[in-house]
């Protein structure tokens, strides 16, 4: 995938609200990662938030680790830089 169809792919995953909360709740949580555990909302059931992580995931927004039953989100690391490069062009 070309970078311009990459880019457009994570802000349209970034264009659902529910997305938009979940993302920015796993770049401000403490340590760089959160757990669906730690950034689930009483607003949206929790194979929601999963779901919607998923998304994100897909985009190339966050990456994943599974830990025992719970699976742990990280932003992943080029993806703040790439936004800002973006946005600034």
């Amino acid at each position: 995938m070309r970078h311009r169809e990459r880019t457009a792919a994570m802000f349209k995953a970034l264009g659902d609200p529910v997305r938009l909360r979940r993302f920015s709740a796993v770049a401000s949580h403490q340590g760089g990662e959160a757990c669906v555990c730690d950034i689930s909302d009483a607003r949206v059931s929790q194979p929601t938030v999963s779901h919607h992580l998923k998304k994100l995931k897909e985009a190339g927004l966050l990456t994943s680790d599974r830990r025992g039953t719970w699976v742990y989100y990280r932003v992943e690391p080029s993806v703040m830089a790439a936004m800002g490069r973006t946005l600034a062009t």
